[in-house]
């Protein structure tokens, strides 16, 4: 889905991941620690720009309700294209061109600029997505902060991010430990965990990236955030 080349002495840990702006304390954890309500379940695949730009509001969102978010990884390539028999959105005729305009208005109202050309070929998301569920399931404390930088450094600063060392870096960057790292990016039970969790998306109905399910309820489309703030207001209707 995309594929330019940004500057990769571009932005780095910019305000759009403020902790004040994704609902933290300073030390990181989700503003509510304590809540007693069920997490909010938030699919994404690291090569969709809207999963990219739900990322940055989702946990701010939950964090008005006092809510916390369950961040899982998704295939695309998985869902979309071999169970669902879709083509790629970027080559999809009438809705490609719409998808072009969705992105570059959704860019303009938040004050957002991607550093990745939107029609280039996509990274491999297996290298993220892998590492990300081995840390879900072994270090899951660092596993979400794990996800937010290399979205950062992907649609961002424009940085491939589909090889270990590009991940390593990023996540040294980032100030995450070593050791739970390596792990994750040496581990080959990685692709089974990463497996597992596509497969228990699509069980629960999940196709696309963003996707959102709130006490049973989906939603799926960056679009539907405010709809989801107005869901968790009422209580749902």
């Amino acid at each position: 889905m995309s594929a330019g080349q940004g500057d990769p002495s571009g932005p780095t840990r910019s305000d759009r991941s403020d902790r004040s702006d994704r609902g933290e304390d300073a030390d990181g954890t989700g503003a509510d620690r304590g809540s007693s309500l069920p997490p909010i379940d938030f699919w994404f695949d690291f090569i969709s720009p809207f999963g990219y730009f739900a990322s940055l509001r989702i946990d701010a969102l939950a964090a008005r309700h006092g809510r916390e978010v369950d961040w899982h990884p998704l295939l695309i390539g998985v869902t979309v294209l071999k169970v669902m028999g879709l083509k790629p959105l970027m080559q999809t005729p009438l809705k490609a061109d719409y998808a072009r305009r969705e992105i570059r208005r959704y860019e303009r109202r938040h004050g957002l600029r991607l550093g990745r050309a939107i029609d280039g070929e996509p990274m491999n998301p297996l290298p993220a997505g892998r590492a990300f569920a081995h840390l879900r399931r072994h270090a899951p404390a660092i596993a979400t902060p794990f996800a937010r930088a290399v979205l950062e450094d992907y649609w961002i600063c424009g940085r491939q991010m589909d090889h270990r060392e590009a991940l390593a870096d990023t996540a040294r960057r980032a100030g995450l430990p070593a050791a739970p790292i390596d792990a994750a990016l040496a581990d080959p039970v990685a692709a089974d965990l990463l497996r597992a969790e596509v497969d228990a998306a699509i069980t629960r109905g999940v196709f696309g990236s963003p996707f959102v399910i709130v006490d049973g309820e989906p939603f799926f489309g960056v679009d539907k955030l405010a709809l989801i703030d107005e869901w968790l207001a009422a209580g749902g209707w």
